[in-house]
């Protein structure tokens, strides 16, 4: 069955799709923290962050299920639906964001940003760190280096070392190491003045998702803050991957780490799934962009969509899951420390909330990535029924970020798992 999936994907939908571990898992049902494959055999999902707030969670489901039944529609004709949204949404915002554009893909979001930030400053140019992802839009492509686009990158993009906090740039920790990424971003703001297009903005994860999470301090931003405040830029906070409680102590990312951003992106988590994304900026920012940019997009904002956005918010704070996150990821991280004491390829134990993992190394003292070890780790969890992956800038940081429900007992068949993969894979 596999092999046979396989081989229509790659007659249907071109080659090079790429699919999680060595082995696929096809699946055909999930529920809550569960998925289950064709062979009736159970996974625990450690991984997916869109099913937020749990896979085919009843309440989202029945809303999305209602709403079809009675209207669909887009945003040129009136509805209550996405106004009740974009108040309920920016009500978990500190002032003075009280605006949103809705659209259906967190690329879509980040690519509205970047022309927001060219009508409130009238340049181009762009600052993101080296190993960032911010979709697939020809605009946000450019800012990957992980995936470098075809024809080279454009003059107005420019880039700067991602933060490190088990490696720090300069090679100290803490505010140092803020600095130290201040200084890249200034340097590079005048990089991008000298090639003519002007600064207009720097994007990134709050979290450093992509990055591997790196342990930051709130004020660690700070520096940069103001660099590009002086230079006259804006700050695009992208959470897609750490909002919505999962960081635990915050609703969002830049509110864990003290950014003031100016404007904010999300996507795929806000609706369980359902295809809706989002950009929440203040009024004047929504203003100046609606001025310069004729912007319509068919199916954001429409009231399927806004249906399963509202439940998803609903249900997060009925069923109290930003506090369930810091509890449990509290707990986990706890686990993972414990595992450390006896598993000395992990080198670095980190994260928030239910957004945590472990970097692994060949030594400790010279904090040589594992990355092989930690594909086979990867792949091992499989094995053994546990989904989770991996990333960060060597790609050897176990990425830990289930559904928000994830409980205690969850976490206790994951580490207990874990030891049993660390114990029978080869480090070399």
């Amino acid at each position: 069955m596999t092999e046979t999936l396989m081989q229509r994907r790659e007659r249907l939908l071109g080659p090079n799709m790429s699919v999680f571990y060595e082995e696929p898992v096809h699946l055909v049902r999930g529920q809550g923290v569960k998925l289950w494959d064709a062979d009736g055999r159970e996974y625990l999902d450690c991984y997916n962050n869109v099913p937020h707030v749990g896979h085919c969670h009843p309440r989202v489901v029945e809303a999305i299920c209602q709403q079809a039944g009675t209207l669909n529609t887009h945003t040129r004709y009136l509805h209550e639906g996405i106004l009740d949204y974009v108040e309920a949404l920016t009500a978990t915002f500190d002032d003075p964001f009280d605006t949103a554009l809705l659209c259906c893909t967190g690329s879509e979001a980040n690519d509205v940003a970047l022309r927001m930030a060219q009508a409130l400053t009238g340049k181009t140019g762009v600052i993101a760190t080296d190993h960032t992802y911010h979709g697939n839009t020809t605009a946000v492509h450019q800012l990957s280096q992980t995936n470098p686009p075809p024809g080279g990158y454009w003059d107005s993009v420019a880039f700067v070392p991602a933060p490190d906090s088990y490696r720090p740039l300069g090679g100290v920790p803490g505010m140092a190491h803020a600095q130290a990424f201040a200084d890249a971003v200034a340097a590079q703001i005048a990089v991008l003045e000298a090639r003519g297009c002007g600064f207009s903005s720097l994007i990134l994860c709050p979290y450093f998702a992509n990055e591997g999470f790196p342990d930051l301090p709130q004020g660690w931003l700070d520096p940069v803050q103001e660099v590009v405040r002086k230079a006259g830029g804006v700050i695009i906070a992208d959470e897609v991957q750490p909002g919505f409680g999962r960081v635990g102590t915050h609703f969002w990312g830049h509110q864990k780490i003290g950014l003031k951003p100016d404007i904010v992106t999300m996507g795929k988590p806000m609706a369980n799934g359902h295809p809706v994304a989002a950009v929440v900026a203040p009024r004047d920012t929504m203003q100046a962009f609606r001025s310069r940019f004729r912007y319509f997009n068919t199916f954001g904002g429409n009231p399927v969509s806004c249906a399963a956005a509202m439940a998803t918010l609903q249900v997060l704070k009925d069923e109290n899951l930003q506090e369930n996150a810091r509890d449990v990821g509290a707990y986990a991280r706890e686990g993972l420390r414990e595992l450390a004491t006896r598993h000395e390829c992990i080198g670095d134990v980190r994260g928030a909330g239910l957004f945590f993992g472990a970097e692994m190394v060949l030594d400790r003292q010279t904090k040589e990535p594992a990355t092989a070890f930690v594909k086979k780790l990867s792949n091992g969890m499989r094995q053994k029924g546990v989904l989770l992956n991996f990333l960060g800038i060597h790609y050897n940081v176990l990425k830990i970020r289930p559904p928000m429900p994830f409980s205690r007992a969850n976490a206790d068949q994951l580490i207990e798992t874990l030891d049993s993969v660390l114990a029978e894979t080869p480090l070399a």
